[in-house]
């Protein structure tokens, strides 16, 4: 008796843990899916791709100035002040290809991941790379469902 009433509990205890698997792995779909429609939406220079994923507020910091853009349309100003530094550096086709994520952790309406990326671009027609670098982006949970809050971009050395 004692072992039916000690197999019971557990499957009580054990219950909330499998109902709630799904549901986590469900959210670390849907976070990774809208990391990568933002970087899609990069690669093919559809800002509107970008912007739709992106939070408001949101703040993102980046290698080139003013480094850091914040407020109700943070990624639509990253957009543009990354054009421009682009057109005034010779700078074009930029393409960043993520590899797996080192880390994802969704903390109920809280996400992060760190993925390495490589950024390739021409300048002034010449094809360069920056491997080894990083992209880290926080999401939240909001009614339209994930959207990123922020991300920094680190280049590798």
């Amino acid at each position: 008796m004692r072992a039916i009433l000690l197999a019971a509990g557990l499957c009580v205890f054990a219950a909330p843990a499998i109902t709630m698997a799904p549901a986590a792995a469900s959210d670390k779909t849907d976070v990774l899916a809208v990391v990568h429609q933002y970087m899609d939406g990069y690669n093919k220079g559809d800002v509107k791709a970008e912007v739709a994923t992106c939070a408001s507020p949101a703040s993102i910091i980046d290698d080139f100035p003013p480094h850091h853009w914040q407020g109700a349309t943070a990624c639509a100003d990253w957009a543009k002040a990354y054009t421009g530094y682009g057109k005034a550096n010779g700078i074009a086709g930029g393409h960043v290809a993520l590899a797996a994520p080192s880390q994802v952790t969704v903390d109920g309406n809280s996400a992060y991941a760190i993925f390495p990326a490589n950024y390739t671009f021409t300048q002034k027609g010449k094809p360069q790379s920056v491997p080894h670098s990083v992209w880290t982006v926080a999401l939240a949970k909001q009614a339209a469902g994930w959207r990123i809050v922020g991300w920094t971009w680190s280049d590798g050395p």
